[in-house]
């Protein structure tokens, strides 16, 4: 019986690594406070809920109305990350600011926390334990426990027992891919907190496009990995690139404001 090759807990640890390095060096550099990463989390685990309990209701009847059709099934996705993550980030974002809680300076903040949430946790710890829970099974014994784990892992995720020249590979995509998940969740998380911030739909209706990025989602197995992962990436370089110049002016500005300010000079420089 194989053992995990080792090779894949580099996933989880560089993606825990660059994910609380980010945040860690954000609020050193701003003295942000925790407020960015308890808003974030409410933003970023109410999307992923409505999500789940969305596609646990509609998913299996949706994919037989479509007959497995690729672009509504990368619709359906899209459409829900627009909805839920972006639209939800932007809603939070309100909240927070309408109690005085989050300002301008806390854009790059709330990005950050955004995927924090989903690559630091969400994909990095819990991987981790999940590799490390894996790789003490099967190390245990060649019975029982450790070979109805290796066969479910086997049977779904062969790749974990792929040799290492094989394996490298994938994890270099996968954490890729983690590392384009941070850009898009910065670039729609920087943008919402300032459209609920100056009151700019403007900004608000350049954040919402950007979560159609998982329509992609159904056309990777036809796309192929590599081509996948560099589309991907390339979108959000592009919205990390409106992104930033659109929040320019807040960012190179020095202070902070407390209160959202309609009509100010520094809505008009958005």
């Amino acid at each position: 019986m194989q053992e995990i090759d080792a090779i894949w807990f580099l996933y989880p640890v560089l993606t825990i690594g660059f994910s609380f390095g980010t945040v860690w060096y954000w609020r050193k550099r701003n003295s942000s406070t925790w407020a960015v990463l308890g808003f974030s989390l409410a933003a970023y685990s109410g999307a992923i809920v409505l999500k789940e309990v969305v596609q646990l209701l509609t998913l299996g009847p949706f994919e037989a109305l479509v007959s497995g059709s690729l672009l509504p099934l990368g619709i359906y996705f899209g459409a829900q990350t627009v909805a839920f993550e972006v639209g939800g980030a932007y809603l939070v974002a309100s909240l927070a600011v309408s109690r005085r809680r989050l300002n301008e300076r806390d854009v790059v903040g709330y990005g950050l926390g955004l995927a924090f949430w989903e690559n630091g946790v969400l994909l990095g710890i819990i991987t981790l334990i999940n590799y490390t829970s894996y790789f003490a099974i099967l190390a245990s014994g060649s019975s029982g426990l450790p070979q109805l784990v290796y066969n479910t892992l086997i049977a779904n995720e062969p790749a974990l027992f792929y040799p290492p020249g094989t394996a490298l590979p994938l994890v270099s995509l996968a954490t890729l891919e983690r590392i384009s998940s941070l850009l898009i969740h910065l670039s729609w998380g920087c943008l919402t907190l300032l459209a609920a911030f100056y009151q700019r739909r403007l900004l608000l209706a350049v954040a919402l496009p950007m979560g159609m990025v998982d329509a992609l989602v159904p056309f990777a197995p036809v796309m192929g990995d590599y081509v996948f992962e560099a589309v991907v990436l390339t979108i959000s370089v592009a919205c990390l690139a409106v992104a930033m110049v659109l929040t320019s002016s807040v960012r190179r500005a020095p202070g902070t404001t407390t209160a959202a300010p309609a009509g100010s000079a520094g809505s008009t420089s958005l």
